[in-house]
């Protein structure tokens, strides 16, 4: 809103049409004040908008500039307040994260009741028309359940067949190879979007930071999406099975466990990160049991023990001057148990998936389908889908670090896929965690981590928790694979 002064005796009040709708009684105050309450002649009042403004004008002396003042002061200060307590809030990263819980419940809602409706009139039985197929794909499938032998992506491994050594050393070079390049640079571009600014020509300025996790994870999510929808189409697979809802709660916990990996880098350092992702075999462990019901050997206890253990060692001796306070640490930590959890219940239910005829592939374009879905809907619903397009062509480098970004975890996907699939989970596991050793000390290089001697410890404690338990497991599948001496006969 603004005043202007036309000539000796009138004062022109403009202001834009929002501030009318948010101060609506504002023309008729004015106008009692100008016209009756200081008698300063025929008060006029006309709202005509021009070029999206509203005028009033009245002919009085330049004396009435300090009463105009005291009727307008309080309504503009009151708008920028609450403009000001609306930008405070949305730095909070609890209320961000209410607000992309209810743009998913926007979408989960509905489709939990035509569910139930469909269900209901039982369709599968009475269904017709050009929308029955995906009707009953999206919430019948087909329930044959076959488990993963029927998997041509990751069939089980015949050693006689692998091929001369030379070759499987090859593929082994060219899978730990792809592995650690596409996520060692995830993890750079990763800790780079989140805690570095953009469009500073000089160290001096502040630059420009984005905020919104969301946005990155429905970049992650599109690219994969299109990645594994390809794959699907230039490489058999076999039939589909699952109802493709089921997809969704893998889905929703992907989508909220992601956001807190990006939203924690926020309030931690990014080897906090990586050691508390390698933790998350405890809470694994727990959903395994909650959800699945399985049950553990000892020494998987003693090594969720030695993490445990060595996390702690780090993360209670290790600090640095960017997240002093305990408010700050204390969110980090929040963040970080949330994507545990979320991470926790995502393996287990996809394991549960997986008794359902289908490929690691297809589950990973059902999952991505209702990731991008979700993520989605609930920028464009809090109008941060747009904002976010607006930062990248603001920035070009954003733009690039967000591409990449999701290229390689893609990619990494795709890697995790063929690597299992050739040598297995213990080669997968041990060449994942050479690549959290490296991540985290690749991190300390660029970005000027601190760490302490006990910290270093407590992360060399960690690493060989977690090369005993590939060890141990690699010893259990020998001793069970072993043949039984064959006793002869006399």
């Amino acid at each position: 809103m603004s005043l202007a002064s036309q000539g000796r005796h009138e004062i022109v009040v403009k202001c834009d049409q929002e501030f009318l709708f948010e101060n609506p009684f504002l023309p008729t105050l004015l106008a009692a004040y100008l016209g009756t309450a200081l008698k300063a002649g025929m008060c006029i009042y006309s709202s005509s908008p021009t070029g999206g403004n509203v005028r009033w004008r009245s002919t009085i002396s330049a004396m009435l500039w300090p009463g105009l003042v005291l009727i307008l002061l309080p309504s503009t200060l009151a708008a920028d307040k609450e403009s000001s307590l609306l930008q405070d809030w949305h730095d909070v990263w609890l209320f961000r994260f209410f607000l992309n819980v209810l743009g998913y419940a926007t979408i989960i809602i509905p489709g939990y009741f035509l569910i139930g409706y469909f269900k209901k009139i039982n369709y599968l039985e009475t269904g017709r028309g050009i929308c029955y197929p995906v009707i009953k794909a999206c919430v019948f499938g087909s329930e044959s359940k076959t488990g993963l032998l029927d998997d041509v992506s990751i069939a089980p491994r015949n050693d006689a067949d692998s091929g001369s050594s030379a070759r499987q050393a090859f593929k082994l070079v060219f899978c730990a190879a792809g592995l650690q390049t596409s996520y060692l640079t995830w993890g750079v571009l990763q800790e780079r979007v989140m805690t570095r600014s953009y469009g500073a020509s000089t160290p001096e300025e502040e630059g420009e930071r984005f905020k919104d996790s969301q946005f990155l994870v429905f970049m992650n999510r599109i690219l994969a999406l299109t990645v594994s929808g390809l794959w699907c189409l230039l490489f058999k697979q076999p039939r589909h099975g699952a109802p493709m809802y089921k997809y969704s709660f893998a889905s929703l916990s992907n989508v909220l466990s992601s956001w807190c990996q990006y939203e924690a880098l926020k309030y931690i350092s990014f080897p906090t990160q990586v050691l508390a992702k390698a933790s998350k075999v405890i809470p694994v462990m727990l959903m395994g049991k909650i959800v699945s019901h399985k049950s553990y050997e000892y020494w998987e206890y003693l090594t969720a023990a030695l993490i445990s253990l060595g996390v702690s060692m780090f993360l209670l001796t290790s600090t640095t001057s960017k997240h002093p306070s305990t408010v700050t640490t204390f969110s980090g930590v929040v963040i970080l148990v949330g994507y545990i959890v979320f991470d926790s219940f995502t393996s287990n239910w996809q394991d549960n998936l997986f008794k359902c005829k289908m490929s690691s592939v297809q589950m990973m374009f059902g999952v991505n389908l209702f990731s991008c879905l979700f993520t989605v809907g609930s920028l464009l619903e809090q109008g941060a889908f747009f904002d976010s397009l607006a930062f990248m062509t603001r920035h070009s480098e954003f733009a690039f670090h967000a591409v990449l970004l999701s290229v390689c975890s893609a990619c990494g996907q795709l890697f995790i896929f063929y690597t299992i699939a050739q040598f297995g989970a213990a080669i997968f596991t041990i060449i994942m965690t050479l690549r959290q050793a490296i991540a985290i000390l690749l991190s300390c290089f660029l970005y000027g981590h601190a760490v302490t001697m006990v910290g270093v410890f407590g992360m060399a404690v960690v690493f060989l928790a977690l090369f005993l338990r590939v060890y141990a497991r690699i010893r259990m599948k020998a001793g069970r694979r072993a043949p039984q001496p064959q006793v002869q006969k006399v």
